[in-house]
């Protein structure tokens, strides 16, 4: 029994929600602005479950869709290994989007008898909840690629507003945040469909196969730049000053620098550094807020 709940956790993708645990209360210092008390600690530790069910689900969901791809692929995964039944698949990822309904309602719930907005945390998540089932279910977004990129990097800046919503704190801050996270990692994205051009090659249909590889790489520049502009506004127009843009300034130096890779094809080492010059710029914005 304990080997089977180990595979069907292995469903979820436990690596890939550590990133969700994190996000949640990153969201939620960014809401309240670093004021933290012990109501608003428990809300986002409820929350880290709503979410990390729901990216649990999505991802055992994947698994079930491509269990025939995995079998070449993958054969070591749950599903083609045999160590998980698909109808034992599909019964776990019922449960966890009871639990994670459930969880989310809790904290609507939580919002509404502290009078707090309640109705950006539920609107949030049936925005995610749709792009989730159309990206891997119809009309598949996933396989249509701009419309795919578009979707998982509304799916990924979504966190951060859900998580300023679980205390009741959706402002201006957290929506500039959400869209550096957005911007950077559609970048992201377009650069990844570049590097796996070759491989996606009648699967999808990606941004670079319909464009080329030049004009995609230079959209995905675009992208960055886009990300750079949003993560500059709120030290020019509050609530942060110009000063305090010192602590961007490794985030700064990492996108600014991305055209030199960009235009010479090196589309593994500008993914990476998008995904590091995200990190950097979300731990920017902590140290704006504690020093």
């Amino acid at each position: 029994m304990a080997g089977k709940w180990s595979a069907l956790v292995e469903l979820m993708r436990p690596k890939n929600l550590v990133l969700a645990a994190i996000t949640v209360p990153l969201g939620a210092h960014f809401g309240i602005i670093g004021e933290w008390s012990s109501s608003h600690a428990f809300a986002v530790g409820v929350q880290i479950l709503t979410v990390m069910t729901f990216m649990g689900a999505g991802n055992a969901m994947n698994d079930i869709k491509d269990a025939t791809i995995d079998a070449v692929a993958h054969p070591s995964r749950p599903l083609p290994s045999g160590r998980v039944s698909v109808l034992e698949a599909k019964r776990f990822v019922v449960l966890l989007w009871i639990i994670s309904f459930l969880s989310m309602a809790f904290g609507a719930w939580w919002l509404y008898q502290g009078n707090l907005a309640w109705w950006p945390l539920i609107a949030i998540y049936l925005v995610a909840v749709a792009l989730m089932l159309t990206y891997d279910l119809g009309p598949e977004t996933k396989a249509k690629g701009l419309v795919g990129n578009v979707a998982i990097s509304l799916m990924v800046a979504a966190v951060i507003g859900y998580g300023a919503s679980t205390v009741g704190c959706v402002s201006a801050l957290v929506g500039w945040v959400a869209l550096v996270v957005f911007f950077t990692n559609l970048a992201r994205e377009l650069i990844k469909d570049c590097q796996d051009m070759l491989a996606d090659e009648g699967e999808r249909e990606t941004f670079p196969m319909k464009v080329g590889l030049e004009k995609a790489r230079m959209s995905a520049y675009v992208m960055v730049m886009a990300g750079l502009v949003c993560l500059y506004i709120p030290y020019w127009q509050g609530p942060f000053t110009l000063n305090q843009l010192v602590y961007q300034t490794p985030a700064i130096l990492v996108l600014i620098t991305l055209n030199g890779p960009m235009f010479k094809g090196e589309d593994a080492v500008v993914g990476t550094r998008i995904r590091g010059a995200m990190l950097l710029g979300l731990l920017g914005f902590i140290l704006t807020l504690m020093l």
